[in-house]
């Protein structure tokens, strides 16, 4: 037997969306360009080449997210600048907690020492938070599947930036203190090639990179390398490679490392405190206008 029920018609089509109209009749507002905030810089190279001090150096009081624990050693060296430490960093949630809480007023440069060490702590959290998809924790980022686990610990990173967003709102300058990886660079217009960049995730497909989107938020990556002088080897052989312990910041880029800058273009010589008696500020003095702390490295001062 037949149905005679009522036959199926096709889906209705409806035109696409037009502009959308403002609700109420009223004008586009337009504002001057606000104030000058807070700067949003990070710092990266090998490990001793005093990127912790040099942000110590920034204009002060200095607050430091040691996640590191390299201020006690350095505490010696230190004398004579407003630093202080942010207490009770253990978590992933003890850093959020901290940065979104009261009592800031007094302090002019937020660091986080380091923000490889920070995104550990995202990665922890996201092992101890976010199931995977077929239910129940895992142990290993690999555990979630191909790719997915990046893309767990990229979600759980990003709020942070958010966060320090808020405190260059209020005026206050944020370095986050990175330390260094060699990374392949596809090239388009010829050889692929290798170059210095920030030890923070990023898968190579591009997504869910952390060390992608950390250089799109700031306004200043500067790279702090030592200067070395490579002679050629003769044949298959090596080159030799002399340095004299003289170091460079670059805040543009270049073919060996991973720079950008809003405002500055010329790399900087970065003097040995513990050689010239007095800390380099030139970067800051040349970000910021004015001295960040030129302050003697003897002890009283």
């Amino acid at each position: 037997m037949v149905s005679m029920g009522r036959p199926t018609m096709p889906p209705r089509m409806t035109k696409p969306a037009g502009p959308r109209m403002p609700t109420q009749a009223a004008k586009v507002m337009f504002d001057p360009i606000p104030n000058s905030q807070g700067q949003r810089i990070a710092i990266y190279g090998p490990g001793g080449i005093g990127k912790t001090t040099l942000a110590c150096t920034a204009p002060g009081p200095v607050a430091v997210g040691d996640l590191d624990g390299s201020l006690p050693i350095l505490k010696p060296k230190l004398v004579g600048l407003d630093v202080r430490v942010v207490s009770g960093l253990e978590t992933w949630d003890n850093l959020r907690d901290a940065i979104n809480a009261p009592g800031w007023d007094a302090i002019k440069t937020l660091v986080i020492d380091t923000i490889t060490r920070a995104e550990e702590l995202a990665g922890a959290f996201t092992l101890a938070t976010v199931p995977h998809e077929k239910g129940g924790l895992i142990s290993r980022i690999e555990d979630y599947g191909y790719g997915k686990g990046y893309t767990h610990i990229y979600e759980t990173f990003l709020p942070l930036l958010a966060d320090l967003d808020r405190h260059c709102q209020a005026g206050r300058n944020v370095i986050l203190v990175c330390h260094d990886c060699t990374a392949p660079v596809p090239n388009p217009m010829g050889e692929d090639y290798i170059r210095y960049e920030p030890r923070l995730q990023s898968p190579t497909s591009g997504k869910a990179s952390i060390r992608l989107r950390v250089r799109e938020w700031c306004d200043h990556l500067l790279y702090v390398g030592y200067d070395i002088d490579v002679k050629k080897g003769k044949g298959d052989k090596l080159g030799k490679a002399k340095g004299g312990q003289t170091r460079t910041i670059y805040p543009s880029e270049l073919p060996h490392c991973m720079a950008k800058s809003r405002t500055l273009a010329e790399p900087f010589v970065f003097g040995n405190p513990w050689v010239l008696g007095h800390y380099d500020t030139a970067v800051w003095d040349a970000l910021f206008g004015a001295p960040g702390g030129d302050k003697s490295t003897e002890q009283g001062a």
